[in-house]
């Protein structure tokens, strides 16, 4: 890892009647349109369903160098993350993100390591230990036969 503090930069840019074009350097460019729930079409990723990615894409990425610092050895991570967007105090927030991660493991891994590991992923992802909302983490852990 590089020496912190690392500088992430992006570029969204759109005219009245069009869907976001979102950019960065060396990287693919992605469409984002308002949610559903906001009156968008429904069929483009959104600011909100971005942010859910991330939390789930940090868990994964953190749960990966964990484990791989660990000695873990692991076959299969999926992670669904769900963001509750709620009114507080006439302010529109995510108020709490849940995690759900579906570890598969060889046979005969030491399945309290895995979960150790799970929950020592949740407290170290950047992305939300960076957001003010509470994360709740759900973990099954699977055996490989």
């Amino acid at each position: 890892m590089q020496d912190l503090p690392h500088h992430y930069e992006a570029t969204a840019v759109t005219d009245p009647d069009e869907n976001v074009i979102i950019r960065g350097e060396n990287l693919p460019q992605l469409v984002s349109a308002p949610p559903a729930e906001f009156g968008g079409p429904g069929d483009q990723w959104s600011p909100e369903h971005l942010l859910v990615a991330s939390v789930a894409d940090c868990f994964i990425l953190t749960f990966r160098a964990i484990a791989r610092a660990s000695k873990l050895e692991w076959t299969d991570l999926e992670c669904t993350a769900e963001g509750i967007l709620d009114r507080v105090e006439r302010v529109t927030s995510f108020t709490g993100f849940t995690v759900k991660a579906a570890l598969t493991v060889p046979e005969g891994t030491d399945t309290d390591k895995a979960q150790r590991l799970l929950e020592k992923a949740e407290g170290a992802c950047m992305i939300t230990n960076s957001l003010s909302a509470e994360t709740h983490l759900e973990t099954e852990i699977i055996l490989d036969s």
